[in-house]
């Protein structure tokens, strides 16, 4: 009779183990401002996803003893004390596929943008381990953003990561938008990441790009300013989990953060009130690593391994030009190279606002088709000295001829090198402006007629420069015969405008 009890015991002991594996439930004891404490989930993992009571979705960031610190991706005001959460097994994940294109959605993937649902093909985990070393190529392909500065000096390479740093309101967003626009019929996906801006500016930006017939090729991810901080925390994991979505079908992609500064403070907050120790500046000490294991992602893979690329242009916000603070140093380290957006230049009216000094690209010329490389070779050095002789021509009157001419150059290089926004400029374009400007042809036209005699010479040289344009588009380089006929053609045109 006792054996028949213990039987029937062991069989309900095992039947129950067996429920319990089925479905994880744990409760909430506490919640507060995004944030709630569950007990009862004690085999979770780290970024899984947990469902509440009320249908809103959290993710499982703290790990302790006796409860779990799950951040709520929602509306925490309806989730209540004693409510039931369940582990759902499942890390956190974004829906990806090509139906994504032309869209805006949220860190989530849903659709914010009023043109219905989205179906997609595939999830996709938003935290990922990096491409390794092995599956990786060096970067050898320029990304063209029609920005001449940039083309020029601080080239950009399929597979490199460029931060853009500088105050607010330096054109940090125009940048990256005409770097987007500059990618038609260049085989790029872009995927733009909005973190904490206002839906008005991110209504203009998406109506720009639709308006150039950029969102053809653009994914749009935002977590706007009156979104909980959690959607800022994991926006931009969403957004480089959907460029990975396209990389892995060999595609090259585009993929900009709109800004970083703002995503670690939403990290420092959510840390904050998880309760982990607060570091310098009250930020936590992983925060290296949160911004680390992102960029890091971004690679150019070789042909064995399927090919395709993500480039990644970060931004980081300074407050009055201070690129030695904690977080622009921290991404400063991690990236090849940085773009200095600078106050002053921008109010003088040189636009872009590139400090060329403080700028620089870590991978340099190897992102260049070789014409660009040998008309901007020594544009830099010449910009450099320029700023060196400016500063130090305001104190002497009496300066030799070649410190005249220099100066002379220099401001013609600076007036090229100034641009409007939204008007990219072809590559090809480029290569005749800047061959025309350090060959010496615009020496002797006046600073203030620099921007019409550009403007007409390529008009002009692309009618009647046939050769020389056909053996950048088909080459990268010119040969002898190109050159003289682009020579002749800038000699003509120049006899015409004066």
């Amino acid at each position: 009779m006792s054996n028949h009890i213990i039987e029937n015991l062991r069989k309900e002991i095992e039947a129950f183990k067996a429920d319990t594996k089925t479905e994880k439930v744990g409760h909430v004891i506490e919640v507060f401002d995004g944030i709630a404490k569950i007990s009862g989930l004690s085999d979770i993992k780290s970024s899984e996803m947990v469902t509440f009571q009320n249908g809103e979705t959290g993710v499982a960031l703290n790990l302790e003893e006796d409860t779990v610190g799950v951040v709520i991706l929602g509306d925490f005001s309806k989730i209540k004390e004693g409510n039931e959460v369940k582990a759902t097994g499942k890390i956190l994940e974004i829906p990806v596929g090509d139906s994504l294109l032309g869209r805006v959605v949220s860190p989530l993937g849903q659709a914010i943008d009023g043109k219905g649902a989205i179906k997609a093909d595939k999830t996709y985990p938003i935290e990922k381990v990096a491409t390794g070393v092995v599956t990786r190529q060096s970067v050898s392909e320029p990304v063209a953003t029609g920005i001449k500065v940039i083309d020029a000096i601080i080239p950009v390479g399929r597979g490199q990561r460029e931060l853009i740093i500088g105050d607010r309101q330096t054109g940090k967003t125009a940048l990256c938008i005409d770097s987007i626009l500059n990618q038609k019929g260049q085989n790029m996906i872009c995927v733009y990441v909005s973190i904490g801006q206002k839906d008005s500016k991110l209504r203009k930006i998406e109506a720009r790009l639709e308006e150039g017939g950029a969102m053809a090729y653009t994914v749009i991810v935002s977590a706007g300013a009156s979104e909980p901080a959690p959607l800022s925390y994991i926006a931009p994991y969403a957004g480089v989990a959907v460029a990975e979505y396209f990389m892995d079908k060999g595609k090259d992609v585009l993929i900009i953060y709109d800004d970083l500064s703002k995503h670690a403070v939403a990290y420092r907050e959510i840390s904050l009130l998880l309760r982990r120790p607060p570091g310098r500046e009250a930020y936590p000490g992983d925060v290296f690593y949160l911004h680390s294991r992102l960029l890091e992602r971004a690679c150019r893979r070789n042909a064995k391994y399927g090919g395709g690329s993500i480039t990644a242009l970060p931004i980081i916000e300074t407050q009055a030009g201070d690129i030695s603070a904690y977080i622009p140093t921290n991404v400063i380290s991690i990236t090849d190279g940085q773009i200095f957006l600078e106050t002053d230049l921008f109010y003088k009216g040189i636009r872009p606002a590139v400090n060329v000094g403080s700028s620089v690209s870590r991978v340099g010329g190897n992102a260049q088709i070789k014409a660009m490389k040998k008309v901007a070779g020594t544009l830099k050095l010449d910009l450099a000295q320029f700023r060196e002789l400016e500063a130090f021509s305001q104190f002497g009157s009496d300066l030799d001829e070649s410190t005249k001419r220099q100066l002379e150059r220099g401001k013609r290089a600076v007036e090229v090198l100034k641009q409007l926004q939204y008007s990219p400029v072809k590559t090809e374009h480029q290569v005749v402006t800047l061959y025309a400007l350090t060959k010496g042809f615009m020496d002797d036209v006046p600073v203030e007629k620099i921007k019409a005699f550009e403007q007409g010479l390529t008009d002009y040289s692309e009618r009647n420069a046939k050769t020389f344009y056909k053996e950048i588009k088909d080459t990268k380089m010119w040969t002898n015969k190109g050159e003289k006929e682009l020579e002749k053609v800038i000699e003509d045109y120049k006899n015409s405008f004066s």
